[in-house]
């Protein structure tokens, strides 16, 4: 089972890090270059996509610190009543999102949550950024949030539930039941 996780992290950590790092050394590289004179908007477009870049690595690596934080039970979780309408925008504003590529489905009027913030925010960004990624561009991907069907009106209570929905190829039913396990990547998403 270790080397069954080792394997698959090893496979994770190959794929999800080497983009941006490549990505962030590509564009240092070229503007340390002397035989190219660079325009201020090239000069700015590099440093964009280094700094973009970047800030995807430290995601990424804080995202395998958790998920080994959570494995070995260390994790730390700080509850507090917090609203769905403060969760949500802060996932899309951590992941830049053009407006035209969410689209957001939140009743109004929803009860404060007992959670992390934190934590809902980091699971929200995995969640959507995998649903961009794996969307076809000129479909926006849905990220709705109210009381389950059936609840008590006003979510008295009832569960809320928070909905990502994207119109990508789908899973199979065997991958769909390994959702949520650690470092499990559907063969849809590698593009097989």
């Amino acid at each position: 089972e270790a080397d069954r996780l080792r394997t698959a992290l090893l496979a994770a950590v190959g794929h999800d890090l080497r983009t941006p790092l490549s990505s962030a050394t590509a564009a240092v590289s070229s503007l340390r270059s002397t035989d190219v004179d660079w325009s201020d908007a090239d000069r700015e477009e590099l440093l964009a996509t280094a700094e973009e870049s970047l800030h995807r690595l430290a995601e990424l690596v804080g995202d395998l610190l958790d998920a080994s934080r959570l494995q070995a039970g260390v994790l730390a979780i700080s509850l507090s009543a917090v609203g769905l309408d403060e969760i949500v925008p802060l996932a899309l504003d951590e992941l830049r999102v053009p407006i035209d590529r969410v689209r957001l489905d939140v009743q109004p009027g929803l009860p404060s949550v007992l959670c992390d913030p934190v934590l809902v925010q980091r699971v929200l960004v995995n969640l959507i950024a995998n649903a961009l990624r794996y969307s076809p561009p000129d479909t926006p991907v849905r990220v709705a949030a109210g009381v389950a069907p059936g609840e008590a009106p006003g979510g008295a209570g009832g569960e809320l539930v928070i909905r990502v929905a994207d119109q990508g190829r789908g899973m199979s039913p065997q991958e769909v039941e390994r959702i949520g396990s650690i470092y499990f990547r559907a063969a849809s998403s590698q593009g097989t």
